[in-house]
């Protein structure tokens, strides 16, 4: 039986790192916030623009990404920091945590007096729960208690014709033993709505693909119609051009392939996490940190993103493992990338590539640092907003 080594939890799925969150309920509260963390060994501060004047679906967005990433395995326990008087309230992200049984605790700035007296309660919270997730030892889980995230940026031709068919190979692999992998990236299916819907369980799920993928491009249509907006109304960018890739299909033709040849089972909406295993869409957009910041609000333990062109960005807590099918842009960014499928080009079997970056996987779920850990990339955090 395939395994990892990961840490328990007491609801859901296992961590595979075992750090403490510190997470601000409304921006006011991110200097507080990252004062704590600043103090406390393995403590993480998810500073972030949001929480107060904002409504309707603006606001229900950033309360599901918070509270997805507050109930997040890798997170041994949590600190809220509130302000007082926000909008999405330190309360109720706090027992949202608190209802997965996960160690939660609570800071509110007014309601201790000062900034001071805030920061020192909340050093004395994450200090305790830091020192409780240092007693935790690795044990073995099987793959069927893994969730991976897919996804792609910088993307060139080499990204539809190696890396992603060799992540799709994982997909397959992982998915088939009962686990979950959720791949995203709304604005950049636009083309391939039809291939996906082919490959859903049912025809309702065929229905909910088409629907949102057809409602993203109308989106993107009302967004671009202006004559002051017409130089700004690409979705393919330089580097894609640069790298081969000129029309959103194409990008798209290529993109899918990251998801595998599986059924797709349904479709995550921002924030959820899927109950049952199998192969999912999230509905989010394209951009690199929203993306992946969905896939972790998702309970995504480690993503695996591919990158033609080379990018260096990784997330605070969850390991971003990033490969790549151009041999070149690997020898040229070998200090940020994890794997190079590049092989696949050049004649070696997908499955051949795929088995190696799925020993890879399992060796950084299993405590590996990825390079976006060992340098410290931190910039894929960003909650996302309409």
């Amino acid at each position: 039986m395939i395994t990892f080594a990961g840490y328990r939890r007491l609801q859901g799925l296992p961590g595979i790192r075992n750090a403490v969150a510190v997470i601000p309920s409304v921006f006011c509260a991110n200097t507080v916030a990252r004062r704590i963390a600043e103090h406390v060994a393995g403590a993480i501060a998810f500073c972030h623009p949001v929480g107060c004047s904002q409504v309707g679906l603006d606001l229900e967005l950033t309360a599901r990404g918070l509270k997805g990433l507050g109930r997040h395995p890798n997170f041994y326990g949590v600190v809220v920091v509130g302000l007082g008087c926000e909008r999405f309230r330190a309360r109720e992200l706090a027992e949202s945590i608190a209802s997965t049984g996960k160690p939660v605790a609570m800071v509110v700035i007014q309601e201790e007096g000062d900034t001071l007296q805030a920061i020192e309660k909340g050093i004395a919270f994450a200090g305790r729960f830091s020192e409780e997730a240092s007693r935790q030892r690795r044990e073995d889980f099987p793959l069927s208690d893994l969730s991976l995230g897919l996804k792609c940026g910088g993307t060139d031709a080499t990204s539809g014709l190696a890396a992603n068919p060799a992540l799709g190979w994982v997909a397959d692999q992982i998915v088939a033993a009962g686990a979950r992998a959720i791949f995203t990236e709304v604005t950049e299916l636009i083309g391939a709505e039809q291939i996906l819907a082919g490959r859903a369980v049912n025809p309702k799920v065929a229905g909910e693909i088409l629907s949102i993928i057809g409602d993203m491009e109308k989106r993107l249509s009302l967004a671009t119609t202006g004559a002051e907006v017409q130089h700004r109304s690409a979705l393919i960018s330089p580097g894609n051009e640069d790298g081969g890739v000129t029309s959103v299909v194409e990008k798209a033709l290529g993109g899918i392939y990251k998801a595998g040849t599986g059924p797709i089972r349904g479709i995550v909406r921002y924030g959820q996490y899927p109950e049952a295993p199998g192969l999912y869409l999230l509905d989010c957009v394209g951009h690199d940190g929203e993306a992946v910041t969905g896939l972790v609000a998702s309970g995504c333990q480690a993503v695996v993103f591919t990158t033609g062109r080379g990018t260096p960005t990784g997330f605070p807590g969850v390991p971003v493992i990033k490969i790549t099918g151009n041999g070149e842009t690997y020898k040229r960014m070998k200090f940020n990338l994890d794997f190079n499928a590049g092989g696949i080009v050049e004649g070696a079997a997908i499955a051949e590539v795929g088995a190696e970056l799925f020993e890879k996987i399992l060796r950084i779920a299993s405590g590996e640092l990825s390079r976006a850990e060992l340098l410290g990339h931190d910039e894929l955090f960003c909650i996302t907003r309409i």
